[in-house]
């Protein structure tokens, strides 16, 4: 057996925890000083999944954070693997080289979350630091902020046009070092929309294309269909003008494909390139440090996230 300290392989979020992190591979036998007790590993933990610090009762909620994500469905004594059903069967159906228990210890506890306006008292923003300081950006307006890249942009509105603007997208490319300004031609390409139907995802999707269409690292917008699709350049358009979206600062054109392929490609590439000369006028400009703006991935996909991901992004 191996016996090692708590903060060499695991991390507790909260104080209130009953459950912790661990941060390395911890094989069966192994024997972890914590507090004044040693917990005993029962099966192998993998890094990024937890394990129980005290006694846990059948019913008693998992806490991580100090908030509940599951409810415990039979004791759980200190050391465990905690482990629902879908974490054991993805885990067998990966064939991962670990040695599993064979049934969960814990279900999953989803309470929907109703927002009340009266209770609600908002934070207090962070004061202004006390030392201005400023990168090159590309100024895009009030409303879209600044850019740290400027790139000219293909967006396939469906997966039925994501091999179009993969395509032009690479003829494009040699074209850019000629300009100083333009960072890059780039295609915008997803799964999304491909079928006959509409998807049950389409608001999100909107959404997402709308996002891509004013970001502002873009200087320039191909929006490409082929006009038969269950979503359409037309369907985007009216969501961007419904939705406030200031795509119209965006220079930008919606092209529906109706011939061979190279025809549209040869059609795509001569809008692009007449674009190229506008978009490289733009140039860097010294902008405040605060017109940055740090994006949060999903911290739903593995323990870490709310760890060292985004207390990363909060510190920056």
């Amino acid at each position: 057996m191996n016996d090692v300290k708590f903060d060499q392989i695991g991390h507790l979020p909260g104080s209130k925890d009953n459950v912790a992190i661990a941060t390395r591979i911890l094989e069966p036998g192994t024997r972890v000083e914590f507090n004044d007790q040693r917990l005993s590993v029962d099966f192998t933990i993998l890094e990024g999944h937890r394990f129980a610090i005290r006694r846990i009762a059948p019913g008693e909620p998992l806490l991580s954070w100090g908030m509940p994500f599951g409810l415990a469905t039979r004791e759980i004594l200190p050391g465990e693997y905690v482990c629902n059903t879908l974490i054991l069967e993805t885990m067998r159906l990966r064939k991962v080289d670990a040695r599993l228990p064979s049934e969960a210890n814990f279900e999953d506890r989803v309470v929907p979350y109703t927002f009340t306006e009266t209770p609600f008292r908002p934070g207090t923003q962070v004061a202004p630091h006390e030392a201005t300081r400023a990168f090159l950006g590309y100024p895009r307006g009030a409303s879209r902020g600044v850019g740290t890249r400027n790139c000219i942009v293909i967006l396939g509105t469906t997966s039925r046009t994501a091999s179009y603007a993969r395509n032009l997208s690479s003829i494009l490319k040699p074209y850019t070092s000629s300009y100083e300004n333009v960072d890059a031609i780039v295609p915008v390409a997803h799964t999304e929309g491909g079928s006959k139907d509409r998807p049950n995802n389409l608001d999100l999707l909107l959404r997402t294309l709308a996002g891509f269409f004013v970001h502002p690292n873009v200087g320039a917008v191909l929006a490409v269909d082929y006009g038969t699709e269950p979503v359409t350049n037309q369907m985007l358009q009216d969501y961007m003008a419904s939705e406030n979206y200031p795509f119209a600062e965006v220079p930008h054109r919606f092209l529906t494909l109706t011939g061979a392929f190279h025809d549209g490609l040869r059609e795509g590439e001569k809008i692009v390139k007449g674009w190229l000369e506008a978009v490289n006028q733009t140039p860097r400009t010294e902008k405040s440090l605060g017109d940055l703006k740090v994006a949060l991935q999903c911290g739903g996909s593995d323990a870490f996230s709310g760890v060292s991901g985004n207390p990363l992004a909060a510190w920056v």
